[in-house]
C-alpha cells in the first residue's frame, strides 16, 4: 500500500461509512482458479472481422477488433436507460467505452456532457459514428470522444459527476491476441491505474459516482480494497449469478468518502 493510501486509511480508521465498507469486502468472494477463469472468457472467432450488434431499437456497426458488447456491459447500458444510474443534466464519463452503447443512452437520456473515451482507435471511430447517427447534435448536450489510455488525454480540468467502467481485470491472460488482452485481461494494473488517476487529478465531482463493474473472475477482493484504501466507499447496486457456472458478478456504486 502506498504512503498516500496509508495515510487515508489512518485517517478514517474510525469513521462507520469504512467500517461497513471493509464489511462489504468480507462478503465478496474469491478469485476463481485460473484453469476456470481461462475456460471462461475463450475469445470468440469473429472477433477480427465486421459484424453489428444491436440494442433496442438500435443497430451498430463493429470494425475488426472491437469487442461486441457482453451481458457485464449492458448491467451498464440498462441502468442509464432506466435511469439507476442517473446521467441527465450530468457530466459524464464512459471509460473504455467500445462501441459506445453507454454513450449513445446517455446523449439520449439528456447527459449535459459525455466523455467516450476507449484506447483503441477503431473503437473510438465507431462509437463516433454511432453517436452521431443515432442521438445527433442535441442542444445541452456535448459529446467528446477520446482515443485515451484511461485519462491520460482528458483534458486537464475537467470533472465529472458520473463515472462507469467495466474493466478488462480479468486475472489470467486468456489470449496472446493484442486485442483479446486489451478487452479482456489487462489485469488488476488498470483498474488501480484508474482510481489513482481519478483521485490525483480530482475527476470526480464532490457528490460524485463511480459505476463499476468486476466479477470473481479478476481480483475481485483486492480491487475493492484498493478502492476503499483510494478514499472512495461501496456499495452494490447489482449481484448477478449465472446458471452455467460460478461466476458472481458485481455492479459497485463508489462514492468518495467524505471523511478523506
Amino acid at each position: 500500500m502506498g504512503e498516500q493510501n496509508r495515510t487515508r486509511t489512518a485517517l478514517s480508521a474510525d469513521d462507520p461509512a469504512v467500517a461497513r465498507a471493509w464489511d462489504l469486502h468480507g462478503t465478496l468472494p474469491h478469485t476463481l482458479p485460473a484453469a476456470d477463469i481461462i475456460a471462461l472468457n475463450t475469445p470468440k472467432a469473429d472477433l477480427h472481422t465486421w459484424r453489428t450488434y444491436g440494442y433496442r431499437d438500435w443497430t451498430f456497426d463493429m470494425p475488426p477488433g472491437v469487442f461486441t458488447p457482453g451481458e457485464t456491459s449492458r448491467m451498464i447500458h440498462d441502468r442509464i436507460l432506466d435511469g439507476t444510474i442517473p446521467v441527465g443534466g450530468r457530466s459524464y464519463a464512459a471509460m473504455g467505452a467500445g462501441l459506445g452503447v453507454e454513450a449513445v443512452v446517455a446523449g439520449l437520456r439528456g447527459a449535459k456532457e459525455i466523455h467516450a473515451v476507449d484506447i483503441d482507435p477503431e473503437s473510438v471511430r465507431a462509437m463516433t459514428e454511432a453517436y452521431e447517427r443515432i442521438v445527433g447534435d442535441r442542444p445541452g448536450t456535448l459529446f467528446h470522444p477520446w482515443v485515451s489510455d484511461l485519462f491520460e488525454s482528458v483534458p486537464d480540468g475537467a470533472q465529472f459527476d458520473v463515472i462507469t467502467f467495466n474493466p478488462p481485470a480479468v486475472r489470467e491472460t486468456v489470449s496472446e491476441d493484442p486485442a483479446v488482452v486489451r478487452n479482456v485481461c489487462v489485469g488488476i494494473g488498470i483498474v488501480r491505474q484508474f482510481f489513482d488517476q481519478i483521485v490525483q487529478r480530482d475527476l470526480l465531482a464532490v457528490d460524485g459516482e463511480i459505476y463499476f463493474i468486476v466479477s470473481n473472475t479478476s481480483e475481485l477482493r483486492n480491487i475493492i480494497a484498493y478502492a476503499i484504501e483510494s478514499g472512495f466507499l461501496p456499495e452494490v447496486i447489482h449481484h448477478q449469478t449465472w446458471d452455467t457456472d460460478e461466476v458472481q458478478t458485481f455492479l459497485f456504486k463508489l462514492r468518495r468518502n467524505a471523511a478523506v
